[in-house]
């Protein structure tokens, strides 16, 4: 999961960049960049860190023009802790290319073999983000018909695109001068939206970074189609994709995205209500409402959902944590250790709603079961009676393999185990999921259009239909020697970035 955007405009637009990766922010923390053109030329920073962190004055006043790019990153393949794989990516030819890149290439081992031997080009990085770059260059290549490029041409190159690549991938892409081009795999599973103003035309990867901005919505992307703005704002769009199959990630409902942003026709609001409203269902087949004296969120992305079922069940809501903001998401830091330490930094409760009480906690979801053991913990500690836990959503038991940061069965507390023993090592009085088919209903409600979703981290089926359990051991194979090293570095980096 990044973060992206992309910008063509009448006037600078290095502050709007800015600005939208601001909004953008949550979808991850390790690195920004940000590139902007002009007169054919390409300026570019790029750093590990937040954005306020990355980006001072006089980074902003070396990008001029009024067409660029911009990625908040966490990373999912490759060196998380690598300067050099912050993005966006740079190649000089065709033309000169520049892209950022939200998703994760399952395939991305064979195609680096492919890329070298066939396509006669380097990596220099382990991103599968380069990686796509290169495919994208190559195909380019290959349709160019002389210097003035057609937007027919764009569309070839992305139709090659879709038949090398396969995983999830969200593109937004520059072309020395000829325009922007934005593009989303042919199941759409990562999400990309446009927006207009004034003639200028913003693409990113929720509607929050445009509306924040002042830009209307206009649509989302469709899966396997191409948008390529040209440097007048003209927008010129194709189908791209042999077989199309809507099915975005569900889990960007429950925990990725911003509440306020719309994705796919769905607001996320409005489905993490949703599954409050089913959730309830599910709390009262397991707990008497009766036994019950408050219901908790754990913040933040599950008060929506906790809300909606406090007022199903009669039951006072209150908030129970108060959440340090300058602390990052632990399900996204590197190691099990920092994880567990972060907690406590980043949540205090306030006693008095603990003391002598049943507490109902709600999360949006439980990963490795690390940060609801401390949880449970403190809410003992501060003197609750009983402690139970509802998970807005289901059991996560299966590793992803599109984006998410949950590669290795073995990290997931649901993985192998039941409801009862998952409640045994969180520590909880009862344990209550939401049901997977009650999710999907929920969220897919509010858009009868969507063709399904992939919900793999629950159900185990992975929408592009090519994942094995030997591709997931392959996939996992890197990332255990990178988690080794990040666990390292990240006790040294920790107090720096507090």
């Amino acid at each position: 999961m990044c973060g992206i955007v992309g910008v063509v405009s009448n006037a600078p637009v290095n502050q709007l960049i800015y600005d939208a990766l601001l909004l953008l922010q949550h979808r991850g923390q390790d690195a920004a960049g940000i590139v902007t053109e002009q007169s054919n030329k390409f300026f570019m920073h790029k750093a590990k860190g937040m954005v306020r962190d990355v980006f001072r004055t006089r980074n902003m006043r070396a990008l001029p023009g009024h067409h660029g790019l911009g990625q908040v990153r966490y990373p999912t393949a490759g060196n998380a802790f690598s300067e050099e794989e912050a993005q966006p990516f740079y190649v000089n030819a065709p033309y000169g290319l520049v892209l950022v890149h939200n998703g994760n290439l399952t395939n991305a081992q064979a195609l680096k073999q492919e890329i070298f031997k066939t396509d006669h080009r380097h990596i220099n990085t382990d991103s599968d983000s380069e990686v796509l770059l290169n495919v994208l260059a190559h195909e380019l290549e290959k349709v160019t018909r002389g210097v003035q490029l057609r937007p027919a041409d764009v569309f070839a190159a992305v139709r090659g695109v879709h038949q090398r690549v396969r995983g999830s991938y969200a593109v937004i892409a520059l072309i020395a001068g000829h325009g922007l081009l934005a593009f989303r795999d042919p199941f759409g599973i990562r999400p990309l939206c446009m927006g207009r103003l004034n003639g200028s035309v913003m693409v990113a990867s929720e509607s929050v970074a445009l509306e924040g901005n002042g830009y209307a919505l206009d649509r989302d992307i469709r899966p396997g189609e191409a948008v390529f703005v040209d440097l007048q704002g003209q927008v010129h769009t194709q189908a791209c994709a042999e077989q199309v199959k809507h099915t975005p990630c569900i889990f960007e409902y429950v925990y990725l995205a911003r509440p306020d942003s719309v994705l796919d026709g769905i607001s996320v609001y409005q489905a993490r209500l949703n599954m409050g409203q089913t959730l309830a269902k599910r709390v009262i087949s397991m707990v008497p409402p009766n036994q019950i004296d408050v219901v908790i969120p754990i913040p933040e992305s599950s008060r929506p959902s906790a809300m909606q079922l406090a007022q199903l069940l009669g039951l006072p809501y209150r908030e129970g944590f108060v959440k340090n903001r300058y602390v990052g998401r632990t399900f996204i830091m590197p190691g099990q250790s920092v994880r567990k330490k972060s907690v406590r930094q980043k949540l205090n409760c306030i006693n008095s709603e603990f003391k002598g009480r049943n507490v109902l906690l709600v999360d949006d979801s439980i990963v490795r079961g690390t940060t609801s053991k401390e949880i449970v913990q403190m809410a003992r500690d501060a003197g609750a009676n009983k402690v139970y836990l509802a998970s807005a959503a289901p059991p996560v038991r299966f590793p992803n393999v599109y984006g998410i940061d949950m590669p290795t069965p073995e990290e997931l507390v649901a993985h192998n185990r039941t409801a009862e023993q998952v409640r045994e090592i969180i520590g909880c009085d009862a344990l209550i999921y939401q049901d997977v088919d009650a999710m999907k209903q929920a969220v897919g409600s509010l858009n009868p259009a969507l063709q399904g979703f992939d919900a793999s981290p629950f159900d185990g089926v992975y929408v592009t239909g090519d994942i094995t359990a030997a591709d997931i051991v392959r996939l996992n194979q890197g990332r255990e020697q990178t988690e080794e090293g990040a666990e390292d570095n990240s006790r040294l980096a920790l107090p720096n970035a507090q």
